[in-house]
């Protein structure tokens, strides 16, 4: 099976080709199997809107494959910005209704939990991911090493000792753009640690996609909604000339 994974809910926009035997089995959410094909990063600001379709063109030509090719998409569910989601999610259903096969969501911050462990799989603390939600606020979520979720989403403002329930317990690594800017006010733990050279990616999605599809959990394509968590506010235009 071939999966298309897009990742657009931060300044992140990634796509990724992965491929699972078929059918799935039975094998475990960290089984081996599914491997990533072909991948493409980009951490230019608001660039999502040219970059997403440029990007999945060039992973399936990468792969010798065309749209027809593909089995599911895979869209990262959010929470982040409100622009990325809406342009990942609807490109995500664009295939889908195209083409007739299943849509997959995983939540991000999931995401970036599972693709840290993929990378240090000698590590056994718990990984809280973090997005900035400006401010002191950061989208959070707490995940043990075998990618199961121990704290749901939530907007947390960060302050001093808001983590330390979990910290207590042992080692806890922060990652994610929300991760820098709290670790003067959480740093100071001693079980507190900082991945600075994390980078979210869309192939952090691949394992929790086929295990989602084995299971038989698609989105239904008409009605799903990326998870925002917090109402999108729109600003007041600056620009010279236009009129309220």
């Amino acid at each position: 099976m071939n999966i298309l994974l897009i990742e657009t809910a931060t300044q992140i926009c990634s796509v990724a080709l992965g491929e699972t035997p078929s059918p799935c089995g039975d094998s475990p959410l960290k089984g081996e199997e599914p491997k990533v094909l072909a991948r493409r990063d980009s951490d230019t600001p608001n660039a999502h809107s040219t970059r997403l379709s440029v990007f999945i063109d060039e992973v399936l030509k990468e792969c010798s494959l065309t749209p027809r090719d593909l089995d599911a998409v895979c869209v990262s569910a959010g929470p982040g910005s409100y622009t990325g989601l809406r342009i990942g999610v609807s490109t995500a259903k664009g295939f889908c209704y195209a083409l007739g096969i299943p849509l997959v969501s995983v939540p991000t911050l999931l995401s970036m939990a599972a693709l840290y462990y993929q990378q240090h799989p000698e590590y056994n603390g718990l990984v809280c991911p973090m997005i900035d939600a400006r401010r002191m606020e950061c989208y959070t979520m707490m995940v043990n090493p075998d990618w199961q979720i121990l704290r749901d989403t939530s907007a947390d403002v960060i302050e001093a000792g808001c983590f330390d329930e979990w910290l207590d317990r042992g080692e806890v690594t922060f990652i994610g753009d929300g991760a820098a800017k709290t670790r003067p006010v959480l740093g100071a733990h001693v079980n507190a640690r900082f991945d600075d050279s994390f980078h979210l990616s869309a192939e952090g999605m691949v394992d929790i996609a086929t295990q989602r599809l084995t299971e038989g959990k698609v989105e239904d394509v008409a009605y799903f909604e990326p998870f925002y968590l917090k109402d999108f506010v729109a600003k007041k235009s600056v620009v010279h000339g236009l009129r309220d």
